[in-house]
């Protein structure tokens, strides 16, 4: 029973202790309060952000030219050929047919072509003799010439056809790595109105590439030789590097949104990087080491009446450059102090600042914590002991 009585009394006291607090943090004389942070030395490192994704830099879709039933396959995912290396076999009945009928169409042309040939022998010595007319000697030297280009006609029947059956076994066009199979053994594939895709084979995976879609409104930042970092979804905490290699002048329009493509160059050492992965890709527009730099909000400052009513002194003016500058608000000893400083780089968190009297250490406002700015900031000041009232206000019962 003690015990309750002594816990009731010292919850009475933490409920006073708490009321006076928020009565006194409440009042509106109360004088403001500030978030500060230090001017310090860093580094500044501006990107343009994109995605894009990784792909091998030089890429063969192998196909066939004949159609017919695969009927062996010699490769699969992953595997690592060389160029002239067999990679599947097609069903060679058809084309062997056609190899048949063109050999015997060539025969049948040599037998008809010999025949004409005799005819012209024989005409030409009666020509001479003068015993046929010349009309009836160019008759037969006609067609003489005729079954000679027939049989020219076949035997290049016969080459195609022969080469058609060659196209029954697919061989590999380069060195590379089989990054798609699209067939299985029994399948068959059309080759009549377009060539079907049978593997896709990646030249060299340890060079590669990323297609980002940079917005029109930073591809003016983008060039040439220009280094860039990316992350990939696997190794979310690694950092990889690339080159831009070329900015393509071919724009895209995706959802009212203009983008061009900028093709990095990427080495994969280390195997780890495959294409298709989607890159998120930060593109290095400058770079400035050990420079004097605050926090992004410290420029954002909206000065209140109280600030300015505090700020006898007026604006400083380091910079004359409005264009390329910012007003800091220096608190020392309670006193605020608006100095006008030169901006230079500026990335997510940071930016670049210069200006006579800048120095590390020196305490700049970023952020205003008095009764009138706490609402929107920090959220509505309220007793830590109240329960929280309905949105829609107060109701009878």
């Amino acid at each position: 029973m003690n015990k309750i009585k002594i816990t009731a009394a010292a919850l009475g006291v933490i409920i006073l202790a708490g009321t006076g607090w928020f009565y006194k943090r409440a009042d509106g004389k109360e004088a403001p309060a500030y978030r500060t942070a230090t001017i310090q030395r860093g580094n500044v490192k501006p990107t343009v952000s994109a995605t894009g994704t990784l792909s091998a830099v030089k890429t063969i879709q192998v196909g066939t030219q004949v159609s017919g039933q695969v009927t062996a396959i010699y490769a699969d995912f992953n595997d690592h050929v060389r160029r002239g290396q067999l990679l599947a076999g097609i069903d060679p009945a058809l084309q062997n047919q056609a190899v048949g009928e063109a050999q015997a169409q060539l025969e049948r042309t040599l037998a008809t072509m010999q025949q004409a040939e005799g005819d012209y022998a024989r005409n030409k010595q009666l020509f001479d003799w003068k015993i046929i007319t010349a009309s009836e000697f160019s008759a037969a030297q006609s067609n003489f010439s005729v079954q000679q280009a027939t049989v020219k006609s076949a035997r290049i029947a016969l080459e195609r056809a022969r080469q058609n059956l060659a196209y029954t076994k697919i061989y590999a066009p380069i060195d590379g790595v089989i990054v798609e199979r699209n067939v299985d053994v029994g399948q068959t594939v059309a080759a009549n109105f377009s060539t079907p895709q049978l593997f896709l084979i990646a030249n060299d995976l340890s060079d590669m590439q990323i297609l980002a879609l940079v917005d029109e409104s930073d591809i003016g930042a983008i060039r040439t030789g220009q280094p860039v970092e990316f992350t990939v979804q696997a190794y979310p905490n690694q950092t990889f590097a690339g080159m831009v290699q070329q900015v393509r002048l071919q724009s895209k329009t995706q959802d009212n949104v203009v983008n061009y493509t900028a093709v990095v160059g990427v080495k994969n050492t280390t195997g780890k990087l495959l294409p298709g992965m989607t890159a998120t890709v930060q593109f290095l527009t400058g770079d400035a080491e050990n420079v004097l730099v605050v926090p992004n909000s410290a420029l954002r400052i909206k000065p209140t009446p109280a600030m300015l009513a505090q700020a006898k002194d007026g604006i400083v003016t380091n910079d004359s450059d409005r264009a390329s500058s910012a007003i800091l608000w220096i608190l020392n000893n309670g006193t605020l102090r608006p100095v006008r400083v030169h901006t230079g780089l500026s990335d997510e968190t940071h930016t670049q600042v210069d200006g006579p009297g800048l120095t590390v250490g020196i305490a700049v406002v970023t952020g205003v914590l008095d009764a009138a700015n706490r609402i929107s900031d920090d959220g509505p000041s309220k007793n830590p002991f109240q329960s929280p009232r309905p949105s829609g206000g107060d109701k009878g019962g």
